[in-house]
């Protein structure tokens, strides 16, 4: 009984917590305001401006500023530094000579010092031959051209004489009166200008000592690299930063391999040019072959060109001695010359490793002579096969470090 009159309490009794009286009002819902469109529906939203005025610069055309100021800054570095070139031609082109003079003899001191010769004697033994060389061959031009001087003198006159006949009896059918007029006018005319010869003259003294000064700087220099080369190598590394140093020692020793090769090729290459080119003028009956074959031997260290530029003196000396069928002769044996060098003699001798494209050969060439005139020329094309060397190495050295990096950051990354 008394359970059952509990059980009834709490049916009657009601719950406090859940009878809770809630006004209607609270029960409805309001919905939230529609926003209401303001911009037109057939035109874009107008853009806020910019908080930088950078910002409304377009992307591209930051990127073109950012780089052509780089550019700027590069071009004006390289201009200073052709300028102190510029200043100090004589020492840049003895230096120069002497590298290309030392990468010749190079081979030769090492092949000594491992035959057991002392590091000094075995530079100055070459140092001393490669000077004998240069003296002989200096020697034999010279004794050759006195010896076929008179020659070439009386051809010479007999060339005048048939350009005076042609003048005479040709298409122009010019008087010996008009003739003799020419001739004082340019008599005249070398006269009035003996201020301007006499000052060519000292400059032409002024150029000589030049020249003798530069011969023997790079003689001196080039003694001293053949002596010394590792330890001024090492020198010159610790002027670099440190972080610089590992790839200036990697790209150092192919550098110089690189222009061993190029200067070892050359000196071939030039060779059959002009021992070529001396047999087929020796053949067509041109006088001075053998000097001729000597110039050409050295204008041929300057690729493509040095030979064919050198051998215009042989065209010109057919053509006052025998007549223009025989220097149209001269002219075929050497472009001849140059077709097999340019296509078989540069490819298999020199190989790929200083294999330079004809186009940028031909570009180094001419902004070597405009720069530094016969010296800038010989010396451009060195430096460009150089340079590929180099940059290609340094290349190849970032990819490879690029890749270990990222293989240790991955070993490195939790799992």
């Amino acid at each position: 009984m008394t359970r059952r009159r509990t059980e009834a309490a709490a049916v009657e009794t009601p719950d406090p917590a859940v009878h809770v009286h809630v006004p209607e009002r609270a029960l409805q819902v309001t919905p939230p305001p529609r926003a209401v469109a303001v911009t037109a529906p057939d035109s874009p939203p107008y853009p806020a401006r910019p908080a930088h005025p950078a910002e409304a610069v377009p992307w591209t055309l930051r990127v073109a500023a950012e780089g052509m100021w780089r550019l700027l800054l590069v071009g004006a570095g390289i201009w200073v530094l052709l300028q102190v070139v510029g200043t100090l031609r004589i020492v840049a082109l003895a230096f120069v000579a002497a590298l290309l003079i030392s990468a010749l003899l190079e081979p030769t001191v090492s092949w000594l010092r491992r035959h057991g010769v002392p590091r000094g004697l075995a530079a100055a033994l070459t140092f001393l031959g490669g000077l004998v060389g240069i003296a002989l061959v200096a020697w034999f031009v010279v004794w050759q051209v006195s010896a076929n001087l008179s020659e070439v003198t009386g051809h010479v006159n007999e060339g005048i004489r048939q350009i005076k006949s042609w003048l005479e009896t040709g298409p122009m059918h010019l008087t010996d009166t008009q003739i003799n007029q020419f001739s004082s006018q340019l008599t005249k005319v070398i006269g009035t200008n003996s201020d301007q010869i006499t000052s060519f003259g000292f400059s032409t003294v002024s150029v000589v000592v030049e020249i003798v000064t530069g011969v023997f700087l790079a003689a001196f220099c080039t003694f001293f690299l053949l002596y010394d080369g590792e330890r001024i190598w090492g020198w010159c590394l610790r002027l670099l930063p440190v972080r610089s140093r590992m790839s200036a020692a990697g790209a150092g020793p192919r550098a110089w391999a690189t222009l061993t090769a190029y200067v070892r090729g050359t000196v071939v290459v030039a060779f059959i040019d002009s021992l070529s080119i001396g047999i087929g003028i020796y053949l067509l009956g041109v006088p001075l072959a053998m000097p001729i074959a000597v110039i050409i031997f050295l204008g041929a260290f300057i690729p493509l060109v040095g030979a064919l530029v050198t051998g215009t003196i042989a065209v010109l000396i057919g053509l006052v001695t025998h007549g223009p069928v025989t220097a149209l002769l001269v002219l075929a044996v050497l472009l001849g010359v140059q077709q097999i060098e340019g296509h078989l003699l540069q490819p298999l001798i020199l190989g790929r490793a200083v294999r330079v494209h004809p186009l940028a050969v031909i570009l180094a060439v001419a902004c070597g002579s405009i720069i530094g005139g016969i010296g800038g020329a010989v010396v451009a094309v060195p430096l460009v096969a150089v340079t590929n060397t180099v940059v290609g190495y340094l290349r190849a050295r970032h990819a490879v470090d690029e890749d270990v990096r990222a293989a240790l950051t991955a070993a490195a990354a939790p799992e």
